[in-house]
């Protein structure tokens, strides 16, 4: 049988050829990411961070519900992100002038002589 380029047998390879050559050129980026619509994680409540695990009940980021916060000496960025000195620091930020007048209260300061 000779496959002349108007038969349907020939048109018919092509277009699995066709099909097949498409199909490999699937990407692990764009097409994939299309796919993603269902949450693996929400916000946790201690950290307000979408760390919290849906399933596992558990917070990638601060550990909650455990009672202690989650945090390791490998990673020196993660604890800086939450140690003294990120907050409002209410009471620490008043420590040094306090410091060095000794913590004295209740008294008046003595004028200076010019």
């Amino acid at each position: 049988i000779s496959l002349s380029d108007h038969s349907p047998l020939h048109r018919g390879t092509f277009f699995l050829y066709f099909l097949t050559v498409n199909t490999a050129t699937m990407t692990k980026g764009t097409t994939s990411f299309g796919k993603k619509h269902c949450k693996s994680h929400t916000t946790c409540r201690r950290c307000s961070k979408v760390s919290f695990h849906l399933q596992k009940k558990t917070c990638s980021s601060c550990g909650y519900p455990a009672k202690k916060m989650r945090n390791y000496n490998w990673s020196q960025k993660a604890k800086g992100r939450r140690t003294v000195g990120t907050g409002r620091m209410q009471y620490m930020k008043t420590m040094t002038r306090r410091f060095k007048n000794g913590f004295r209260e209740g008294t008046q300061a003595k004028k200076q002589s010019a």
